[in-house]
């Protein structure tokens, strides 16, 4: 966001980003529970699972639980950027993210040096392990597979890695499939997120507006119109009300209002027909 346009409109951040600091987001009570319940669980290990359509809020409840995790102590919290890689590069991948000098070509020794180091970390109280993955629903079932033989120890009684899953239908269809059935029952945490209600909208709105420094931005007509044409989607209204931000600082207006609302989203009226 450009410094004219933070500067017109007395603002810290742009508020309707992707980019919005973890601390500024709206923490609805679902995914406060679901924090806590993250908290509770990385003693014993095991998998959790966060679902929802594109849009609703996956990856920001994943961000805010990566922050809820950074400040307690004995965690080491590490996020798969490569969701889609298959297993040479998985390992690489983790690897890189525990600190453990891998062999993406030998697996044994590259499973057998990742539990080892976690095991050792863990009966030391050094730090539990916690792998967050966003867009699970692109990851390949034989990478699956060895994620939960990996996080396994003594026969199956004990989970030495938490693992958080978050996708779209498609990763719940796939859970129901045989081949990842034994994932699906080890799932002990769970998050839906669904479509959310105008008033929840316009909540989620305020507390954006009042962590980037103008509560005051959008006209309180504007702020109703805009969660009721989001059809419940997060992504949705922070792409509406973005382009509206843009448009009001292209024409320089002091207020962001239904009329430019009407303006910028309404068709072009159809030329009259010759008679």
């Amino acid at each position: 966001m450009n410094k004219r346009l933070l500067n017109l409109y007395s603002l810290k951040f742009n508020p309707f980003s992707s980019q919005v600091p973890t601390a500024a987001l709206w923490v609805p009570p679902p995914i406060q529970s679901f924090c806590w319940r993250i908290e509770h669980q990385i003693g014993e290990g095991g998998f959790a699972l966060a679902l929802g359509e594109p849009g609703v809020g996956k990856s920001a409840a994943l961000r805010i639980l990566s922050e809820h995790l950074g400040g307690l102590r004995d965690l080491c919290v590490g996020v798969l950027t490569r969701p889609q890689a298959k297993m040479a590069d998985f390992y690489r991948e983790l690897g890189h993210l525990f600190g453990v000098a891998l062999s993406p070509n030998n697996r044994w020794h590259s499973a057998k040096a990742l539990r080892e180091k976690w095991l050792a970390h863990i009966e030391a109280a050094a730090y539990r392990p916690v792998l967050l993955i966003d867009e699970a629903q692109e990851m390949n079932s034989p990478v699956l597979s060895e994620l939960r033989l990996l996080a396994s120890a003594e026969l199956d009684s004990r989970s030495i890695l938490t693992i958080v899953l978050a996708g779209d239908g498609r990763l719940a269809a796939r859970l129901e499939e045989p081949y990842l059935l034994p994932i699906a029952s080890r799932i002990r945490s769970r998050l839906r997120l669904e479509a959310l209600p105008p008033k929840a909208l316009q909540e989620c709105l305020h507390q954006l507006l009042k962590a980037a420094g103008n509560p005051k931005l959008l006209s309180p007509g504007l702020i109703q119109t805009l969660c009721e044409h989001a059809a419940g989607n997060l992504r949705l209204l922070m792409n509406l009300a973005n382009d509206l931000l843009a448009a009001a600082c292209q024409q320089e207006r002091e207020l962001i209002d239904e009329k430019l609302f009407f303006e910028v989203f309404s068709p072009d009226p159809k030329p009259a027909k010759k008679p």
